[in-house]
């Protein structure tokens, strides 16, 4: 027996966005009901937030949950009036690109940053019905100060830190899997100082991610299985973005021309494919929920 079958590396499938759209949500739970997946990140603040847990709940909870911050997307929980340094006229947060911008320039308020994640992460234990065992920020924005300061301050008054997903990967990665380089020099660059401030205040996460790309890599058919056959670790977390195809998206999450669209497809392509969980297992990977890694290999998905 090889010693990756006698101390399997554990590997965390993470579907971001569950609660984002209707066909995006009916793609993550079939990759669920494959066990396929090991967890989903939710959006509390969608229009479709409520309507995605209890559907949740209808199928018995197939798969385990993580909150998923946002300040880009659609409306914030807290009133437009109470932070206004976050909201557009129309009370939608800034997206991120204009989220950015505003922040280069100091403009949004650690105040109203903290209000908002505390209405969230409350709205995520009502809905849920406990703390999340594992959080990851919509669209990286922990990686930009102060919001992954506050995130931490929040989660840590938890009873039990949650696992924390962190952006880095080793520079060797950007030459084996070939694409989005600037994307992924900057993410991981700014990444590996977050990553380290998770570790210093004793949260536990990933030691390499993997996935960040464009629609380009994604269109490739063996785009995660080049992942994970190259990928270094005893803990990896392959982040995804998979669903069917959904056009309550444009505008909110994309354009109708930007390609996000069909990546998100292709995501959900390749991970049904059979051959994934074929190389999951020939790189020496067990699929691995952060409550197993928090709480031990029996630990299973709460639904309360």
């Amino acid at each position: 027996m090889t010693d990756s079958a006698k101390n399997p590396r554990k590997l965390l499938v993470i579907a971001d966005d569950y609660g984002i759209g209707f066909n995006t949500t009916t793609g993550i739970l079939q990759l669920a009901a494959r066990g396929v997946i090991t967890g989903s990140a939710f959006l509390v603040n969608t229009g479709d937030a409520a309507e995605s847990i209890q559907r949740w709940r209808r199928l018995g909870c197939p798969v385990e949950l993580g909150w998923h911050p946002n300040l880009t997307l659609d409306a914030p929980i807290a009133p437009a009036s109470q932070i206004p340094s976050l909201v557009q006229p129309d009370g939608q947060f800034w997206p991120l690109g204009q989220f950015l911008k505003r922040w280069m320039l100091g403009k949004p308020d650690p105040a109203e940053i903290e209000l908002e994640l505390k209405l969230q992460l409350r709205r995520f234990i009502d809905f849920v019905g406990h703390p999340p065992t594992f959080v990851n920020f919509h669209q990286h924005l922990a990686l930009f100060k102060p919001v992954g300061e506050i995130l931490l301050s929040l989660l840590s008054e938890l009873r039990v830190r949650p696992y924390v997903r962190r952006v880095q990967e080793p520079w060797s990665m950007l030459w084996k899997v070939r694409g989005a380089w600037i994307k992924r020099f900057a993410l991981n660059k700014l990444g590996r100082a977050t990553a380290a401030m998770q570790v210093r205040h004793g949260f536990p996460g990933n030691d390499w991610l993997a996935g960040i790309s464009n629609p380009g890599m994604i269109a490739h058919p063996h785009f995660f299985l080049n992942w994970l056959r190259t990928m270094p670790g005893d803990v990896v977390e392959l982040m995804c973005h998979p669903g069917l195809h959904d056009p309550t998206l444009v505008g909110r999450d994309c354009t109708a021309d930007d390609g996000m669209l069909g990546q998100r497809v292709n995501e959900m392509r390749w991970l049904l494919d059979p051959t994934f969980l074929d190389v999951v297992a020939e790189a020496g990977f067990r699929l691995t929920t952060a409550s197993q890694l928090l709480f031990g290999e029996l630990a299973q998905v709460r639904c309360s």
